[in-house]
């Protein structure tokens, strides 16, 4: 199969997402900006809004005590390289899953996948901080695209 490419909006999420994980203070919170940024852009929005995924979680997502700087500290930014290993992991599990989907071209749902594949447990509590879980989401996502409402297949 040929390589595939990112669509337009694909890329647009990766470059948000970018500017926005190296002010996280944890691995939940940066998957909480993963999906605050994918709830708004590209075909996986609606997906995502379905299952209630809104502007604010129901509930503060739940993280260990360990990952929780003291209440005076703000929590210091990721180095640029931690950042750019996270984007770079997130991207290749899209583009791989799109490959195994037959597509050309990977779609803001695989990127959605990807970032649930690399962060895990962590995605999984943000998620039910939003009233959801992984099972819903990925049941959205598959409904919407056997539905073909897929993005626009530029690049």
């Amino acid at each position: 199969m040929a390589k595939v490419a990112l669509s337009s909006e694909a890329t647009m999420v990766l470059g948000l997402a970018g500017t926005a994980l190296p002010f996280a203070g944890s691995r939940t919170e940066e998957a909480e900006r993963w999906l605050r940024v994918l709830r708004l852009h590209g075909s996986v929005s609606a997906p995502l809004q379905a299952v209630g995924i809104g502007e604010e979680p129901v509930e503060a997502p739940e993280r260990p005590a360990i990952e929780r700087p003291p209440a005076e500290q703000a929590p210091a930014p990721q180095d640029a390289g931690s950042q750019q290993r996270v984007i770079e992991i997130v991207t290749a599990r899209a583009l791989a899953r799109a490959q195994q989907r037959g597509a050309s071209v990977a779609q803001t749902t695989d990127i959605l996948v990807g970032a649930i594949e690399h962060y895990r447990q962590d995605f999984d509590r943000v998620l039910e901080a939003f009233g959801t879980d992984r099972e819903e989401v990925l049941a959205s996502v598959a409904a919407h695209e056997r539905s073909g409402a897929q993005e626009r297949t530029e690049v």
